[in-house]
């Protein structure tokens, strides 16, 4: 099994990626790290517990990280994912699970040293844990075996989630972005050019009654799917996070291209956009893969299928 760390913002469609990971069964998860993203940092390891309470691994050790962004201020998404990041779904649960020690940062440095060449890390939040392990360890460049990021937008520019040119991912931490794409990493980003082709709607949802995941999936997802209601004038949500653990598990749901993508950093009408160079006028090396298109139902059939537990 290919062994990864999974580093969230633990809003909705994270807590439904992890449910994914884990009951793909294909997964060594070495440990999930946590980031300030959709919500603060505590709401976001406080999620990520109750997650894996409510799928019976509690064995999954959750280490806390970055609290805040490199330079910008913080920014939350409580309008997409609720007062709380899951929607409230799993407000009665009461939490047993620790947290660890070890800094996520530092976690991530630990583990790439320990399997040098055997690690992917699947990143469905900001990248800020994994710019600050490469400052303080430039070393385990070498060390990671690939990175597969949620994020960005490139070939849709003008439908972004947060700037019409910047997806939230990269927009809450531009500057980690920046520090991520320059390192020689062997890097897929799943941008919204295909995340926004796999939804889901409450038709889709009831194909879940009966199993141990439904009450969850209807309930967590409602806020998101009113907001996909006002955006869309259909009651349905983007599994972007899913689709990220989705690649990870069988790469033919998505084709991709090898291209050079760099960062916006400075201006305040696009800041965060991820600008991919398809022609070349840059004269630059690829610097990692984007994606072109996905095989969306195969996928959203895949995504459900898994989740139907008992």
């Amino acid at each position: 099994m290919e062994k990864i760390i999974l580093d969230v913002d633990t809003g909705i469609d994270d807590a439904l990626a992890i449910l994914y990971a884990i009951e793909s069964r294909k997964l060594d998860i070495l440990g999930i790290t946590t980031v300030n993203g959709n919500v603060p940092l505590d709401f976001v390891t406080t999620n990520t517990r109750k997650v894996l309470q409510l799928a019976g691994r509690t064995d999954v050790k959750v280490f806390p990280g970055a609290k805040e962004p490199f330079l910008r201020e913080v920014e939350h998404e409580y309008h997409v994912h609720g007062t709380d990041g899951i929607g409230n779904a799993l407000d009665d649960m009461e939490i047993t699970m620790k947290l660890e020690d070890t800094f996520a940062p530092d976690f991530i440095i630990e583990s790439a040293k320990k399997y040098p060449g055997e690690l992917t890390l699947v990143m469905i939040g900001p990248v800020t844990n994994l710019a600050l392990a490469l400052k303080k360890a430039p070393e385990i460049k070498t060390m990671i075996k690939r990175l597969v990021i949620m994020g960005g937008i490139v070939s849709r520019a003008g439908m972004g989630n947060k700037l019409p040119t910047s997806e939230f991912n990269i927009f809450a931490d531009a500057e980690a972005a920046k520090v991520v794409f320059h390192r020689g990493l062997d890097i897929t980003m799943v941008s919204l050019d295909v995340t926004h082709q796999t939804m889901i709607d409450l038709e889709k949802i009831n194909e879940l009654k009966g199993t141990k995941y439904f009450d969850f999936v209807k309930n967590s997802t409602e806020v998101y799917r009113g907001y996909g209601e006002k955006l869309y004038g259909k009651n349905q949500c983007s599994l972007h996070d899913p689709l990220t653990i989705g690649y990870v598990l069988d790469d033919t749901y998505i084709e991709t291209k090898e291209v050079y993508v760099d960062v916006e950093t400075k201006s305040e009408l696009s800041y965060g956009q991820t600008i991919a160079d398809f022609r070349g006028q840059l004269g630059k090396e690829p610097n990692m893969k984007v994606c072109l298109s996905v095989d969306s139902d195969r996928f959203v059939n895949d995504f459900i299928e898994t989740l139907k537990i008992k």
